[in-house]
């Protein structure tokens, strides 16, 4: 069914399967649902923007408050650990009360955690206030994750894995964003106020959330899926109404299926049909984030020893792979997502990283133009990689492998294993660092390897049929099969 030959006529909602057949007949541009997968959009860039702000910072922050290694590591790690919590605290609340409620709550962790970081007189409130962030970005990504897979169809340009990752080059916009607005704080602030680089950048995280929570409170929906999943088909007709300008009206009862009511926990993950997608989903989200922590985050770090030069190039070179590569990356992932399984591109994107990492190891502290542009480049390759590999399509199992009643749940889960993965590298890498320096990068590289040999053993693939069309769980065993 086209959504023209929905708009004639009535469709009669009986089930959460009809609602899902009539979001991917949808076209949704210059749609209400556009606007809102817009808007989760807008949270992504928000939980990046506030996990990259120390990236540059944190040599600062260490010099400002005399850290040792170990305090430096738990500073950057706060934040991570925050999300751990949030994750599951969020992912649980977005299957068991909505997505709509938690959405609009959870920005306001951004603007008072970002203000209160921003004028931390000391590190014990920094790292109090970064954990509050934490918790923010940890709720906001299982409610995002849900509302772009829920309001986009399964098929096509635009689908819901494009969608989900566009959260990617979304992420690497937001990092882009930062370095920046860093640069920006660079040339305004005095000489003798440069301490304020790491603070204003902080603060400045609460302006687009403020911005956000009021354009929310016009646009925002409940997931029509949702509704349906709880059997108010007269709610998830009147969002389809409203969000997709179909003319939609709920079933007579007795032609309704109404979905079982089963409790919200985390244990449904690791039951058949669930736990061979939450095992692979779960390589990739412990893996990822040690990679990204000793490339991404510590990327100006690098780049100042490599090329051994200040504050201005560093910041500049930083912006400049962000934009060109990882950038470049996501905006790939996007194309890909529609076209490919993820599966296949999720090993291209590690084994590239994995050789970008072997070479980064090879070349040691880089030797002349030659050797330092051809590090540059491989740091580069790693960002591209990510952005359309590892950094998408993590994501995306994470995400597409669970049905809406547990969708939250499982994306929660699957960011906590992310957050406590980035947790102890951005508490370990830092001594790694500081212990090994570039050979480093061979104790990085296996953390590239380790996923593809999940994605090789187990091949579920979460593009191929759409989970919230399955129905029963004996139909989702058989696809699994």
């Amino acid at each position: 069914m086209t959504i023209a030959q929905a708009a004639s006529s009535t469709f009669k909602i009986r089930s959460v399967s009809d609602v899902s057949r009539l979001i991917n007949a949808a076209e949704t541009k210059l749609s209400h649902a556009r606007v809102i997968t817009l808007l989760a959009l807008g949270g992504v860039f928000l939980d990046a923007y506030d996990l990259t702000t120390l990236s540059y910072g944190i040599q600062d922050v260490t010099r400002d408050f005399r850290l040792t290694p170990s305090l430096t590591g738990f500073v950057a790690s706060s934040i991570v650990i925050g999300t751990i919590f949030g994750s599951l605290i969020g992912g649980w609340f977005t299957d068991k009360i909505g997505r709509y409620h938690v959405f609009m709550a959870d920005m306001v962790f951004f603007v008072i955690a970002a203000i209160a970081a921003g004028l931390a007189p000391n590190v014990w409130i920094l790292i109090a206030a970064r954990f509050v962030m934490g918790l923010g970005v940890g709720i906001d990504l299982p409610v995002a994750m849900a509302f772009l897979t829920e309001f986009s169809r399964f098929n096509g340009k635009g689908n819901k894995a494009s969608r989900l990752a566009a959260w990617c080059p979304m992420w690497y916009a937001a990092s882009s964003a930062c370095f920046f607005i860093v640069f920006g704080l660079y040339f305004l602030l005095p000489a003798q106020h440069a301490d304020w680089l790491w603070r204003g950048s902080l603060i400045f995280g609460a302006v687009p959330a403020i911005v956000i929570i009021m354009v929310r409170s016009r646009y925002m929906n409940e997931s029509p899926l949702w509704a349906a999943q709880q059997g108010d088909f007269k709610r998830a007709a009147n969002i389809l109404r409203k969000s997709f300008g179909v003319d939609a009206q709920e079933a007579l009862a007795h032609e309704q299926e109404i979905p079982e009511q089963r409790p919200v926990n985390f244990a449904v993950l690791f039951r058949r049909p669930y736990l061979r997608r939450t095992v692979v989903a779960s390589a990739m989200n412990l893996c990822v984030p040690f990679e990204y922590t000793a490339i991404a985050f510590f990327l100006p770090s690098i780049l100042s020893e490599f090329l051994g030069t200040g504050v201005f190039t560093t910041i500049s070179a930083s912006l400049s792979l962000n934009v060109l590569f990882a950038f470049t990356g996501g905006l790939l992932g996007m194309r890909l997502a529609y076209r490919y399984q993820s599966r296949h591109v999720a090993i291209a994107g590690f084994g590239l990283q994995a050789t970008a990492l072997v070479a980064l190891a090879l070349i040691g502290h880089p030797q002349g133009t030659v050797g330092v542009g051809l590090a540059i480049f491989m740091l580069g390759m790693w960002l591209f990689a990510e952005g359309f590999g590892p950094g998408a399509q993590a994501m995306i199992y994470t995400t597409l492998s669970y049905p809406t009643s547990i969708r939250g749940t499982g994306v929660g889960f699957g960011r906590a294993v992310s957050g406590i993965g980035g947790a102890l590298s951005l508490f370990v890498l830092p001594i790694l660092k500081a212990r090994f320096s570039t050979d480093m990068f061979w104790i990085v590289a296996p953390a590239a390897v380790i996923p593809i040999v999940f994605l090789l053993a187990i091949r579920y693939e979460p593009t191929k049929h759409d989970v919230d069309e399955e129905g029963r769980l004996l139909d989702m065993h058989m696809s699994d099969a």
